[in-house]
């Protein structure tokens, strides 16, 4: 077991967004001066999942110790406390909730993330990484894909698709230049995995894709990454550098006549590019439209040549998979969904960020687990979002469901890359619904008439039935029409763009109907048909609401009652958020 003394600085978006720049200079700083500056070394880490930035763990002869939300102010007493004094600084330690987020996780993918530096060959090699690559260098291609089979491990992308037949079908086409592709066009709102891989473990990802090439005869890889990440791009930039400097990378790899190099196509951020043919066009240099399949990139990809795609979670599955064997993944998951899945976990829970747990867990485990149950303990859960725009939302009902593809695209939902968002009472599930219809909209390319014409007048139905002026007729459009575009359009975008009304409409029929018939939002959300006013019973004369209100409207003095006035009132919602009582209707 080591010895070395060091401290962990979360230095990924968000460490650094935080702070966590400052947090690491004066920790420099503030050890020189205490005199501990050589026996603690200093380590930049990525994300670890739980955004309570900046996190920062010392780990000495107190064993490990986690101080969260710590601010550069606070490092000479974290120094003095802790490093000198050999005391917990109690103001900035963890609590219950920390070690429970991480406690019913199984970490394969993120297990470097927050603890190794991403920018740092020799401290990915220590943790186990390029063994993989070093070991399967001297195989039959073939047992790659094998392995790989073996394991179960299906497309973390969204579709699902086996991951090992994909390899075969691209190792059995004919062609003597193939390719392999890394979709890390990570569009989904509130989706943020990839992100954390890239900025955390790049070189998992790097290796991953190295294996892939090895196995299906591919030379040259692509990294698609959108420009948002620059964080991402820069550390993956770094990691290709090392590689190849080591020799894991370019011509005759580890002294052999295999070679494979790789490139970084940074994308302009359409949503659209995350399907495959539209970002192969990108790559391309032409407007990233999708294509009609077959054929499928397997056989007719990248400038016509056979070429692979999995997105960054797949591909950083593979070296622990090569590494530690199939059987060892597939103990994880239920019988037709191996190994472990990444989630983004946002919303109106106490711990939001990323989590990875085996496939099968149920949507109530993830919620009350790791995601440490409701913000608000009054407010219940009313619904779940999984799969992103393309996703769907599932009632408190389901919350009993599996986590895998089977089980979740029976509910009408999908997987998705692991979006998944819990709302309660005060979300409007129409409103939820008009929003990822407007995203989707925005984000469509407009090649194929169904997407083009048909989102929008979901679109446009959606904002009569918000706004007040929904009818009986519009819901039966909104069924047929969403069924219509699922059936007709050219790519998964358009195919997968009604599910949020499909579902929502399935699920909370009630909430549609009272927008409809009674012209009420019950959730107090959709702005126009909201009368806002005080509930004498229930308002406790704090004055929240008038602090909050931009267009003083809502009239208050201390101890006394609000009281809106209507020809001021622009209808904002801002008073609702701040009240903590529900007095507001």
């Amino acid at each position: 077991m080591s010895t070395e003394k060091k401290i962990l600085i979360c230095l990924g978006t968000s460490g650094i967004a935080a702070g966590g720049k400052a947090v690491l200079a004066n920790f420099e700083t503030h050890l020189a001066q205490a005199g501990k500056a050589d026996e603690y070394r200093l380590v930049s880490v990525g994300d670890r999942g739980l955004f309570r930035d900046v996190l920062v763990d010392v780990i000495d002869g107190l064993g490990r110790t986690t101080y969260e939300h710590v601010r550069p102010e606070d490092v000479e007493d974290i120094v003095q406390t802790h490093i000198v004094g050999g005391e917990l600084y109690a103001p900035r330690a963890a609590g219950a909730d920390y070690h429970e987020f991480f406690a019913s996780q199984t970490r394969i993918v993120l297990a470097n993330c927050g603890e190794i530096n991403p920018e740092c060959i020799d401290e990915y090699c220590a943790a186990g990484g390029y063994a993989a690559l070093q070991a399967a260098i001297f195989e039959p291609a073939h047992m790659l894909t094998d392995t790989v089979k073996a394991s179960g491990l299906r497309g973390r992308g969204g579709g699902g698709f086996p991951t090992g037949v994909k390899w075969q079908f691209t190792a059995d086409a004919p062609g003597e230049q193939k390719y392999i592709i890394c979709n890390a066009d990570e569009g989904d709102p509130g989706a943020f995995m990839d992100r954390a891989i890239l900025e955390g473990d790049p070189h998992a990802v790097v290796e991953g894709m190295i294996l892939a090439g090895l196995a299906v005869g591919a030379t040259e890889g692509y990294i698609y990454c959108r420009a948002e990440y620059p964080l991402a791009i820069a550390r993956l930039e770094v990691a290709i550098a090392q590689a190849t400097e080591r020799g894991m990378l370019g011509e005759s790899i580890l002294n052999t006549p295999k070679s494979f190099t790789l490139k970084i196509k940074a994308g302009a951020g359409a949503f659209v590019c995350g399907e495959e043919t539209a970002l192969i066009a990108s790559i391309e240099g032409k407007r990233g439209n999708p294509v009609s399949k077959p054929p499928f990139p397997a056989q007719s990809g990248l400038w016509g040549c056979p070429t692979l795609i999995n997105n960054v979670e797949t591909f950083a599955n593979v070296p622990p998979i090569v590494r530690n064997g199939a059987e060892w993944f597939a103990q994880y998951g239920t019988e037709n969904s191996k190994g472990t899945k990444v989630f983004a976990l946002a919303g109106k829970v106490k711990n939001t960020g990323l989590v990875e747990v085996p496939m099968g867990m149920t949507i109530r485990h993830l919620v009350d687990g790791p995601g440490g149950g409701m913000l608000v303990k009054r407010l219940p859960l009313k619904g779940v979002q999984l799969g992103g725009p393309s996703g769907g939302c599932l009632p408190a009902s389901l919350l009993d469901t599996p986590v895998d593809y089977e089980s979740i695209t029976q509910t009408g939902a999908i997987m998705g890359s692991g979006g998944m968002v819990v709302m309660d009472t005060q979300s409007c599930m129409v409103d939820i619904a008009r929003f990822f219809v407007e995203f989707t909209v925005a984000e469509s390319c407009g090649k194929c008439t169904p997407c083009r014409v048909g989102l929008k007048r979901m679109l446009e139905i959606l904002e009569d039935i918000c706004s007040g002026q929904g009818t009986p007729a519009h819901l039966d459009f909104l069924s047929e029409m969403g069924e219509t575009i699922k059936s007709m359009s050219l790519c998964g975008l358009g195919q997968t763009a009604p599910n949020p009304v499909l579902t929502t409409m399935k699920y909370y029929p009630e909430e549609y109907a009272a927008h409809v018939e009674d012209r009420e939002c019950p959730a107090h959300v959709c702005a126009e048909l909201v009368d806002f006013v005080v509930d004498d019973d229930k308002c406790i004369r704090c004055g929240a609401c008038s602090r909050a209100c931009p267009a003083e409207a809502v009239h208050w003095q201390k101890g006394q009652l609000a009281k809106i006035d209507s020809d001021r009132c622009i209808q904002c919602k801002a008073c609702i958020s701040a009240c903590k009582f529900d007095a507001i209707r």
